[in-house]
């Protein structure tokens, strides 16, 4: 409403073309006597004709400038030297007066004006930078309100002749090339809509909203400090550098505020910070809206607080939040109020930390600024006014009996005031570099440098847009402060990280801990060269989480209708690890590994195979062994007796080779302890089938023998003639070579071959022998399984045949024991895991041996051995 109010008295204020012709009466010099005759009238009408010209006139006030000096060019400023503007009732019955600021004046942004002063005063004395020109200035005096600033806008833009277009030329008079200002970015954005489509460059020294990086909306806007936005993004970097993952953010309700928040909390969402509550606020806001955002802050949980916004509304609150003291709070400020003096009043404000403007030096400031008189303050009604209030006196005659008059003994050298400040300057120097960079423009416009001078035209007559294509360019360096411009229109982000920290003496003083640069690579922006000092004096990082840190081996388990900081620590399954802290996700280790105790790293899975030093696999080579001489003892038993009765009544030949092929088998299932191999598995099965084979060709021969043996003892029967010795060695051969024919075809089709079972346990490996081919495999038990089957059918046959020593009695025994253990060994092999399926089929491969062994040879032996009284043919052909 106020915009439109200003908008109404600019076109109350534009200038209005007359016509000189139709006001002829009124002019001297052109009214026309009633005696003149037709000479007379065409006379006064040359007259009036040669006046008829084209006339532009200011018809409201101008508003004076603060500080003014002419120029070559001029360089326009506007600045809030004030907070407020007078209101004033119009009546509509008088033409209005210019508006006038009131309320208080702020000393600092007096300084900046001056900084201005300064820098066009030194520029001016330069012999490299525009010389022999001469740069002017109109500064303005905004009242810290838009309407105002918008209207010292349009003042630069026209100049300040009362008649500023004739037929003959354009008034340059006040007329600027550039503009300096404003502080705040509300006041900036309007001003940059003005002047945006005339090409006049604005470089503000305090406007840091993102938005006014817009070129599409702001064309022509310049900044000496750097954007919100690389703020914010300084700001995310600075929560996330200290592990605070859960915040609180509170801002102006003000373009600075909204935008900047804005640009932060993108910012932090994309470093994982979770912001517990967002408030927003403004000074002039009811004192419950003030007391409601304290009360927020007061319950809240999170323990960091960032603050984006104007220095006179943190200080609202803060005077809120110290009727009623909160539980400590670590704050975070942006640069607009995190370094003013104003704040160290607060307790609680001890351990803030943020971001400043970096301080610079400027050579012979301070001096300028402490230069005043009271004759040169007389001059100014602004420094009037400052110089009152600073002595609280008045200049000249006293309007009231109570005040006093300045004596001018008066000296500002001797105050300790805000407006000197001290010789390191933040936004002052920001001032300063807009200046110089609008200079650099210009001496780039109109200078040409040659040989070892430098030679400006000052007569050229310059426009806003060449100004503006040669501030885009500018790159240079004052008093160790570079300055150029990107795309946008911004400086490289650099900032100083400051903390408030308690001093000796209690007090709490604003220190310089460390810098930030944005131009430098991710994770080294920022350089902190000395101790910071946190809330309540303590030099630990405050811990500012919504959930405490998931430790490796856990994973995170989001709460639910909660923000992504706040979650369970949930132990990794089974088989996966999560090896960082706040792991999002547990991940599964290789196939050959297994996660330790803690879940926190994979370790080898260990190896598992039946070996000789483990207590089960001495045991069974142990009995391996024993069982091989036991048959070789039995063998040499037999041999040494080979020529008595009982040896050679049971066919001695065959005897020996069963018992070379049982020793054989005793041996083979040494083949199955150890780790697998290529060879080994090879070896196992296919010497295992084949001894077998041959043990069960032998005792099936004897089987034979014995059949045939009491058939040719019945009257006319030569049967064994077709069975004697050679047959039984063909009977052995062909039965055995059909199992080494199976073998072969099983070894060269698909061979048994090691490998590592990793399904049947989780937590180990099993070394093992895979069958390769499983029909192979069962086609060689199977062919074991049917000679057995075959011999127990001929042993049965033969068990009741009469004889003193009846040997199908025993295999019979051997054959019963033989078919019991493998028919039982099937389904103990399936079911048996792991490397009890190896000590199943080893413990199949003795039990059965041994049951051949001492079924068929410990009877004899006991006779040949114990009772050699019944070794005797006599003995041997009693069939009672």
């Amino acid at each position: 409403m106020a915009l439109s109010v200003v908008f109404i008295e600019l076109m109350m204020c534009l200038t209005v073309c007359t016509l000189n012709s139709l006001l002829a009466t009124n002019v001297p010099g052109t009214q026309v006597t009633q005696q003149g005759g037709q000479e007379e009238e065409r006379a006064a009408a040359g007259d009036r004709a040669d006046s008829f010209s084209l006339k532009c006139e200011r018809q409201g006030s101008a508003r004076e400038p603060v500080f003014s000096m002419n120029g070559d060019y001029i360089i326009g400023g506007v600045f809030s030297i004030h907070n407020y503007i007078e209101e004033v009732n119009h009546e509509y019955t008088a033409k209005p007066e210019p508006s006038r600021c009131t309320g208080r004046l702020f000393p600092f942004k007096l300084r900046h004006s001056h900084a201005m002063v300064f820098a066009i005063e030194e520029i001016n004395n330069s012999t490299e930078l525009l010389p022999g020109v001469t740069l002017g200035y109109n500064i303005h005096d905004s009242c810290a309100t838009v309407p105002l600033a918008v209207q010292m806008t349009f003042q630069l833009l026209n100049g300040r002749d009362p008649v500023f277009h004739t037929s003959d030329n354009c008034s340059q008079s006040g007329a600027v090339v550039a503009i300096v200002g404003e502080t705040r970015s509300t006041l900036s954005i309007s001003m940059s809509r003005v002047i945006g489509s005339f090409n006049i460059p604005l470089v503000s020294h305090f406007s840091t909203c993102a938005c006014l990086s817009d070129k599409q909306q702001h064309p022509t806007f310049f900044r000496t400090i750097p954007s919100d936005q690389y703020q914010a993004d300084a700001l995310a970097k600075l929560v996330k550098r200290f592990g605070w993952t859960w915040i609180g953010a509170i801002h102006s309700d003000s373009d600075y505020g909204n935008n900047g928040m804005a640009s932060f909390l993108k910012a932090a969402k994309k470093e994982g910070i979770c912001v517990e509550y967002t408030e927003s606020f403004y000074r002039t806001n009811p004192q419950s809206r003030i007391k409601r955002v304290a009360d927020v802050i007061r319950r809240s949980t999170a323990k960091v607080v960032i603050a984006f916004a104007a220095p006179g509304d943190v200080k609202i609150l803060f005077e809120e939040l110290s009727r009623e003291p909160s539980p400590p709070r670590q704050w975070i400020g942006s640069e607009a109020w995190v370094v003013y003096q104003d704040f160290v009043q607060f307790n609680f404000c001890a351990g803030a930390i943020g971001f400043g403007i970096q301080r610079t030096v400027i050579p012979g400031l301070r001096e300028f600024l402490l230069d005043l008189s009271p004759s040169k303050v007389a001059a100014s009604p602004v420094l009037t006014e400052f110089w009152e209030d600073l002595f609280n006196c008045k200049l000249g005659k006293a309007s009231a009996v109570e005040e006093r008059v300045c004596d001018g003994s008066e000296d500002i050298k001797t105050l300790q005031i805000q407006y000197a400040g001290t010789s390191q300057y933040r936004v002052t120097t920001m001032v300063y570099m807009a200046v110089y960079a609008i200079a650099h423009a210009i001496h780039n416009a109109i200078c040409v440098k040659t040989n070892s001078t430098t030679q400006c035209d000052k007569s050229i007559k310059l426009k806003p847009d060449q100004v503006l294509s040669q501030l885009k360019k500018v790159n240079f360096t004052q008093n160790g402060h570079d300055v150029s411009f990107d795309v946008n229109g911004d400086p490289v982000a650099r900032y100083e990280l400051v903390n408030l920290q308690k001093g000796k003496s209690g007090t709490i003083e604003l220190v310089a801990v460390g810098l930030y640069d944005a131009s430098m690579p991710e994770g080294q922006e920022f350089h902190i060269h000395r101790n910071i000092t946190w809330m309540d004096g303590s030099t630990n990082v405050p811990v500012s989480v919504c959930s405490n840190s998931c430790s490796p081996g856990t994973r995170k388990m989001l709460q639910k209708g909660k923000p992504t900081c706040c979650y369970d620590c949930i132990q990794c399954p089974e088989g996966e690890i999560s090896n960082v802290t706040d792991s999002p996700d547990c991940v599964p280790c290789p196939e050959e590994f297994w996660p330790n105790t803690q879940r926190d790293t994979c370790l080898p899975k260990p190896v598992e195979y039946l070996s000789f030093h483990e207590v089960l696999g001495i045991i069974l080579a142990a009995f391996s062994v024993g069982g091989a001489c036991l048959a070789i003892g039995t063998a040499a038993v037999f041999f040494r007796h080979r020529n008595s009765p009982i040896v050679r009544a049971n066919n001695s030949e065959l005897s020996f080779l069963l018992l070379f092929s049982l020793t054989l088998c005793f041996l083979c299932s040494l083949t199955f302890i150890g780790a697998p191999s290529q060879w080994s598995c090879m070896l196992r099965h296919t010497a295992f089938g084949i001894t077998f084979v041959l043990c069960i060709s032998c005792v099936l021969g004897k089987t034979i023998v014995v059949l045939m043996a009491f058939r040719s003892t019945l009257p006319g029967s030569n049967v064994m003639k077709w069975f004697g010795p050679p047959q039984q060695r063909i009977t052995v051969v062909c039965f055995t070579f059909i199992q080494v024919l199976i073998c072969t075809l099983w070894l060269v089709l698909s061979p048994p071959f090691p490998k590592k079972n990793l399904t049947t346990y989780k937590r180990r490996i099993i070394l093992e022998c895979a069958l390769g081919s499983a029909i192979g495999f069962w086609a060689v038990l199977g062919y074991i399984g049917l000679l057995a089957v075959f011999c127990l059918v001929l042993a049965v046959l033969a068990r009741k045949l009469p004889d003193n020593f009846n040997e199908a009695k025993f295999i019979t025994f051997s054959m019963l024991i033989f078919c019991a253990v493998w028919i039982t060994f099937i389904p103990a092999y399936v079911s048996s895991p792991g490397k009890l399926t190896v000590a199943v089929e080893i413990f199949a491969i003795l039990a059965s041996s041994f049951g051949l062994i001492l079924c068929i040879f410990a009877p004899k032996c006991f006779i040949i051995v114990l009772k050699p009284e019944r070794n005797t043919k006599k003995h041997l052909m009693n069939k009672n």
